[in-house]
């Protein structure tokens, strides 16, 4: 799915940075103690920023920056 149309909100936690572990450093970034965290399969991102008071809009932004990032370096 091209990440201009992908919609983070609704992934659990677990599924965005194992789809993308690029992501993991955007996690740590905000503060936020999901990498390796139990929960994270059953957390959405909505959830997640919830629950650490982010901006949900702030946060998708640079998880898609990161995701779009990761596209273009070679395995």
């Amino acid at each position: 799915m091209p990440t201009d149309q992908m919609d983070t909100t609704d992934l659990m936690v677990s599924e965005i940075m194992v789809r993308w572990p690029q992501t993991v450093g955007v996690f740590i970034e905000h503060g936020m103690l999901c990498v390796g965290c139990p929960i994270g399969p059953f957390h959405t991102i909505a959830e997640a920023c919830d629950i650490y008071n982010l901006d949900i809009t702030a946060f998708e932004r640079d998880l898609a920056m990161s995701i779009t990032a990761g596209e273009d370096c070679p395995p």
